[in-house]
């Protein structure tokens, strides 16, 4: 108790919030919004889409005004030194500790952005539920381009207009919020296989404030969400992966593996790979080639870097140009799902990617573009992956087609499936595990644990096994 003369006396408080949890599943499984009805969505969504210019245009790299090749490395540019830039990047991975296994090396294109952005989602109770504030918000690379977003989506660059635009709205909320307010906030990893070592501040923050009412934003529920996750291109990744950090409740009786079982198990995944990344010239990555719209691989395979103008009205700034990434195909990334003794599972793979900040993370049971292995004999091909691709309708819990990050790359979507694998061994092949939808979440308030593919998946099977009530 405080004297009055000094400051107060510090006082402990319980480590876990159940009663956050509980608030979360009372969301999850509320699908009437207090502030709009799921189908009123859709249709706002469309009307936005109608209520401003969008316009993406292809062009060749000698018409972008904003970027340039970089003398002498050949790396793509921003004219300002912010924003990110395309640069080359060689890999030599081996699964020995001390690269004296089998290794495979490679050299690419890819995305360098250190700066750390914000995907921050804003919360807030309305008739005594949590309700989430969604952005209709555009990226040139969308297919449909305007999707449903985070509250705010911005990079540091963005966000201290290095663009020389307007501000980014609501962007204060995120900045040192009250601690007693903070939901989640963690460090993610994003593509290891397009981005070199990128994070950004996944967030959700609750206010008890009032918030001005804007056309491109909209209050919904955990179950309102859950079921716009079942529809195509409608999710962005950047809200899906703040989604996946969000911890419910977590009533399952046990693990096939404990919670320290399934650490030691990553752990040594993590020690046993042995992975030497070095940033290198864009102009001397080897195996791709460059042309007067595009630099591509000379097999056609895995993805072009390409160039587009873009016109956008509910921007920060309207008029802009930059590459983007370009994926050759449709992705496919799913979880292998099964009980045991009644405890649902998925099967994780510690996945290596050449632009991980550490060595490996959990990723999908499969995660790949088919057409990228479709000239391999059977044994060469990802494993697990035509036992998705075969999968009868039947065994299929979930499946939904989500586009990727929109602001770096173009037209990428990705297949997501859960599908029922109960013939799969309890033993699987050497660096893949049984896990818990339970034990995912807890692994999602520390950083570089899920890769991003994975996190979509888990915010896929929130959305499954979320129960909505009434009407919507």
């Amino acid at each position: 108790m405080s004297s009055g003369l000094g400051p107060p006396t510090a006082a402990v408080r319980p480590r876990e919030d159940r009663a956050t949890a509980d608030r979360v599943a009372l969301s999850a499984a509320t699908a009437r919004g207090a502030r709009s009805r799921t189908e009123e969505v859709r249709a706002w969504l469309a009307e936005r889409r109608r209520a401003h210019v969008f316009e993406v245009t292809r062009i060749p790299f000698a018409e972008l005004r904003q970027w340039r090749f970089e003398e002498g490395t050949g790396n793509l540019v921003h004219r300002s030194g912010r924003f990110f830039t395309v640069e080359g990047m060689h890999v030599v991975e081996s699964d020995g500790p001390y690269g004296d296994g089998p290794y495979q090396e490679w050299q690419q294109p890819v995305v360098r952005q250190p700066e750390v952005g914000i995907l921050g989602i804003l919360a807030k109770e309305f008739d005594g539920v949590l309700h989430f504030l969604m952005q209709a918000k555009m990226e040139p690379g969308n297919p449909n381009l305007l999707q449903l977003s985070p509250t705010v989506q911005a990079t540091r660059s963005n966000y201290t207009r290095a663009h020389r635009g307007t501000d980014v709205k609501l962007i204060d909320h995120f900045f040192r919020p009250d601690p007693d307010r903070v939901l989640v906030d963690v460090l993610q990893s994003e593509q290891g296989s397009w981005f070199y070592r990128k994070s950004n501040r996944n967030m959700i923050v609750e206010t008890v404030d009032d918030v001005p009412e804007l056309d491109d934003f909209r209050w919904l529920t955990l179950g309102q969400i859950a079921e716009l996750l079942h529809e195509d291109d409608l999710v962005n990744m950047n809200a899906r992966t703040v989604l996946s950090c969000v911890q419910y409740p977590d009533t399952s009786p046990g693990a096939l593996l404990s919670d320290a079982q399934l650490l030691s198990w990553f752990t040594g995944e993590r020690s046993r790979h042995d992975i030497r990344v070095e940033r290198v010239p864009l102009a001397s990555v080897r195996g791709w080639k460059q042309g007067v719209e595009a630099i591509e691989h000379e097999d056609g395979r895995y993805f072009k870097v390409v160039a587009v103008s873009v016109r956008a009205g509910n921007r920060e700034v309207v008029d802009w140009d930059q590459p983007l990434l370009e994926p050759v195909g449709l992705g496919v990334s799913a979880f292998l799902v099964r009980e045991i003794e009644g405890v649902p599972h998925v099967l994780v793979h510690a996945r290596a990617e050449g632009g991980f900040l550490d060595t490996v993370e959990l990723a999908p049971t499969v995660q790949c573009t088919p057409g990228n292995h479709a000239h391999l004999t059977p044994e060469h091909r990802p494993p697990f992956l035509d036992t998705v691709l075969d999968a009868r309708p039947e065994r299929i819990r979930y499946e939904a087609v989500h586009s990727e990050e929109g602001g770096r790359f173009l037209n990428a979507r990705s297949r997501y499936l859960l599908v029922d694998a109960d013939d799969v061994p309890l033993a699987p092949p050497p660096g893949y595990t049984w896990a818990t939808p339970g034990q995912l979440r807890a692994l999602t308030r520390h950083g570089h644990y899920l890769n991003v593919e994975a996190r979509t998946l888990l915010a896929c099977m929130n959305a499954t096994a979320a129960r909505p009530r009434g009407g919507q």
